[in-house]
């Protein structure tokens, strides 16, 4: 099994209360796999999302990736782990007083990847999402579904084992989300793996399975 959740579960504190993000969240995928979360908001999908990224360390349970046992890795193992997972976030989170490419090499920058080697890198990544010719360009030139297509290519650039997509789309026009999920599509194609977080029926059809959450489980059918 590529990737794994056994139990998992998370809580959040405000004052008095404990909110229960994830409570008992079981979950496999395949090396491949192309999977769908749907639910409304606070029904726990982001904090799922961020617990397969390694970025929130659950309160409880295990998660497997690749066949390691995340829980059980130091800081430096944990790296490395994280350097298999590429993000791609609705806000897209570029910096914009940095140029297209170098925003594409921003991850391999922290994978101390030589200079040569993150230019041809994110220069073969923009040009992946047909944005080669923009690479000297500045985000806010863009358009957003060109913003987009740019956080695909910093996603790719480290040559990630699995992608992690929070509402890729919740910030574009039809005819750019159309794109977005194109590029999506053809890089699972070539053996990505991809965990996609939506609340749009529309886009949830691009993946291969659905799963549906509410209240910080996986339910059969989103109600």
């Amino acid at each position: 099994m590529f990737l794994e959740l056994k139990n998992v579960k998370k809580k959040f504190y405000g004052g008095c209360h404990a909110i229960n993000a994830l409570d008992g969240v079981n979950l496999k995928m395949v090396k491949g796999e192309f999977v769908s979360v749907m639910g409304h908001s606070g029904s726990g999908k982001t904090t799922l999302l961020n617990i397969v990224g390694c970025l929130l360390c659950p309160d409880e349970g295990q998660y497997f990736l690749d066949d390691e046992n995340v829980g059980t890795l130091n800081d430096q193992k944990l790296s490395r782990i994280r350097g298999k997972i590429g993000f791609i976030f609705q806000s897209f989170n570029l910096i914009n007083r940095f140029s297209v490419q170098k925003n594409v090499e921003l991850p391999l920058i922290y994978s101390e990847i030589d200079k040569i080697e993150r230019a041809k890198l994110a220069l073969d990544s923009l040009e992946e999402v047909g944005l080669k010719d923009r690479a000297l360009d500045y985000p806010n030139e863009l358009s957003g579904g060109e913003q987009q297509r740019v956080a695909i290519a910093r996603s790719i650039a480290s040559q990630p084992k699995i992608i992690l997509a929070d509402e890729p789309t919740g910030n574009l026009d039809v005819d750019s989300e159309r794109e977005v999920m194109r590029l999506l599509s053809a890089l699972n194609k070539k053996g990505i793996t991809i965990l996609l977080v939506t609340h749009e029926e529309v886009i949830a059809k691009y993946a291969s399975r659905s799963i549906y959450m509410k209240n910080g489980f996986f339910v059969e059918k989103y109600l």
